[in-house]
C-alpha cells in the first residue's frame, strides 16, 4: 500500500431517504461502517426500523398514484436524465465504490460504466411497452386485447458487493414501467446509494417515487411483508431468499431473485489458453477480490493441458496488484469484512484436508497480508488443483479469490461436472470448435452461457440462474416484464 496516494477520503452523510425527506436517524438504531482497507470505523450510518419502512412504503404508494399517469414519454425522459447524471458523476462513484467495499477506482469505473447502459437501456423502454390484440376472428362479435400494467410499489433489496450495478439493474427497470420503488441497501454500502438518491432528486423524479432506506434486518422484513408492497427484488444469498420466500407467500407476493453461484469455466484442449487463463484468473481472483455472484469459480480443463493450464493460472495470480482501493494500479482490494476473511480461510484450510492440491496463495497468519495491509481485510488470491468435484470447495460459494482448477478428459465429464451442483446462474466456455460449442451451451444447465470471453451482464441479454441462484430474469425486454402484470381484456 502506497503512502503516496493523495486522494480524497472523506466519507459523504448517509441519510434515510423517505419522499423529499432526508432523515439522520432512525428507529433501526446506528451501524457502524467499518473500512475494508484498514479494518477501523470510519462513519457511523442511521438505520431504517420498520416505523421508517412503513412511512417510506406509504410514501411510495401515494407518489404511485400519480406516477403511474407519468405520461411514457417523460419517464423515459427522467430515466435518460439519471443516466447522464451518472455519467458526470462517473468519479464520484469510483470514489465511494473504494469507500462503501474497498473496490479499486480501476476496477470501478467499469462498474460504473455498465450502471449507465443499464439506465439508458430501460430509459429506452419506458415509452415501448404494448399489448397484444388477441381476437383471431372478428365474426365471434368480441374483441380481445391485452394491457401491461405496473404492479404498484416494488421493494427492493441489494447487496454489498456492487450497490451501484445492483440499484441500475433494478430501479430503471421499476420505474419505466410505471412502478415506484423502496431500496433497502446493505449498511455496509451505504454511500453509492446516497449518491444514487442524490441523482434520483437532481434528474427531477417527484418526491417519493424512489426512497433508499439503509436499514436494519427487520427494515428488510417489514419491506417484504408490507401489504402495500406488490412485489419484491432481491439480490443476496440463497439462505436470506428462503425467509424472503416464505414471507412472500403469506400473499402469495411474487419475488425476483438472484442469487448466488458456482460458475464453471470449461476449457477444452482447442482453447486458445492465454485468453482462457487470463480471463477466468482476473474474474475469479481479482475483479472485486472474487466477490461476484456469477464469477467463474470452478475451472475445467481437458486433461491434455491441465498441468499448462495450472501454471499459466499461478502465473497470473502472482501477477495481481493487490492493494490500496485508491491506488491506480491496485486490481485488487480487501474482502468486506473479518466474517468474510474467516469463511474463506475456513474453506482454504478444509480444502486442505479434502487433498486438494495447494498451487498458490492460501498462506497468510490469519488469512490477511502482514505489513502496510495487516490492518484491513486482504485476503491472497489462491489456486487450488486436483479439486474433488464434489468437496466444498467445488460445491459451495466462497465470495473470495479461491479458484478450483479440476481436470476432466471427454465433453460429457465436462457437462457432469459443470452440471453438478445446486448453482446455475452462469457458465463460460472456451472452445474453437463450434459445433461442440453448441452442444455444450445446450447441455450446461445455467441461465448464462458465455463463450471464449463474452461479456456478462449486457442489458440486453435477460440475466438470472436456476436452482439455488434464483427466480426470475433481469435485463433485456424480460427484465421490464418482471415489473408489469399483464391485463386480458375482451369486449362483447
Amino acid at each position: 500500500m502506497s503512502d503516496k496516494i493523495t486522494v480524497d477520503r472523506t466519507r459523504p452523510a448517509v441519510h434515510l431517504r423517505i419522499g423529499g425527506e432526508r432523515l439522520t436517524s432512525g428507529s433501526g438504531g446506528v451501524h457502524d461502517h467499518i473500512d475494508p482497507a484498514t479494518g477501523q470505523v470510519d462513519a457511523r450510518i442511521p438505520l431504517a426500523g420498520s416505523t421508517e419502512m412503513d412511512r417510506a412504503v406509504h410514501t411510495a404508494r401515494a407518489a404511485f398514484e400519480k406516477w403511474r399517469h407519468v405520461p411514457p414519454a417523460e419517464r423515459r425522459r427522467l430515466l435518460t436524465r439519471l443516466a447522464d447524471l451518472i455519467e458526470e458523476n462517473l468519479g464520484e462513484f469510483s470514489r465511494r465504490a473504494a469507500l462503501d467495499n474497498g473496490t479499486p477506482v480501476s476496477v470501478a469505473a467499469g462498474i460504473g460504466q455498465m450502471a449507465i447502459e443499464w439506465t439508458r437501456y430501460y430509459a429506452g423502454w419506458a415509452d415501448k411497452l404494448s399489448g397484444d390484440v388477441t381476437t383471431t376472428r372478428t365474426t365471434d362479435g368480441e374483441l380481445g386485447y391485452t394491457l401491461p400494467l405496473p404492479y404498484g410499489v416494488i421493494g427492493v433489496i441489494i447487496t454489498w458487493n456492487g450497490p451501484l450495478i445492483s440499484l441500475a439493474m433494478k430501479i430503471p427497470a421499476a420505474l419505466a414501467a410505471g412502478n415506484t420503488v423502496v431500496v433497502k441497501p446493505s449498511e455496509l454500502t451505504p454511500f453509492s446509494g446516497e449518491l444514487f438518491a442524490d441523482l434520483i432528486e437532481r434528474a427531477g423524479f417527484p418526491a417519493g417515487v424512489v426512497n433508499v432506506l439503509p436499514g436494519a434486518a427487520e427494515a428488510g422484513a417489514a419491506l417484504v411483508e408490507h401489504p402495500l408492497v406488490e412485489k419484491i427484488s432481491f439480490t443476496g444469498g440463497p439462505a436470506t431468499a428462503r425467509r424472503i420466500l416464505t414471507a412472500c407467500a403469506q400473499d402469495m407476493k411474487p419475488a425476483v431473485l438472484e442469487l448466488g453461484g458456482k460458475s464453471a469455466q470449461l476449457v477444452f484442449e482447442d482453447a486458445d489458453l492465454q485468453q482462457a487463463c487470463a480471463f477466468g484468473s482476473m474474474l475469479a481472483l481479482a475483479t472485486l477480490s472474487g466477490q461476484g455472484c456469477a464469477f467463474p469459480t470452478r475451472m475445467l480443463v481437458q486433461r491434455p493441458v491441465y498441468e499448462e493450464v495450472i501454471e499459466r493460472v499461478a502465473d497470473m495470480a502472482r501477477a495481481i496488484a493487490i492493494g490500496d482501493p485508491f491506488d491506480p494500479t491496485t486490481l485488487s482490494g480487501p474482502v468486506v469484512n473479518q466474517a468474510a476473511v474467516d469463511r474463506i480461510q475456513g474453506m482454504v484450510k478444509q480444502a486442505k484436508a479434502d487433498g486438494s492440491r495447494l498451487v498458490i496463495g492460501g498462506g497468510m497468519a490469519n488469512g490477511r497480508f502482514e505489513g502496510p495491509l495487516s490492518g484491513g481485510y486482504f485476503v491472497e488470491p489462491t489456486v487450488f488443483a486436483d479439486v474433488d468435484p464434489k468437496s466444498e470447495l467445488a460445491q459451495t460459494e466462497v465470495f473470495g479469490p479461491v479458484l478450483a482448477i479440476i481436470p476432466f478428459d471427454t465433453e460429457e465429464e465436462a457437462v457432469e461436472i459443470a452440471n453438478g451442483t445446486r448453482y446455475g446462474l452462469a457458465s463460460y466456455l472456451w472452445t474453437n470448435d463450434l459445433g461442440r460449442a453448441h452442444r455444450v451451451t445446450e447441455a450446461l444447465e445455467a441461465g448464462e452461457v458465455l463463450v471464449n470471453g463474452a461479456t456478462g451482464l449486457a442489458v440486453n441479454r435477460p440475466f438470472g440462474g436456476i436452482g439455488i441462484s434464483g427466480v426470475g430474469k433481469e435485463g433485456g425486454r424480460e427484465g421490464i416484464a418482471e415489473f408489469l402484470r399483464v391485463k386480458s381484456i375482451a369486449f362483447k
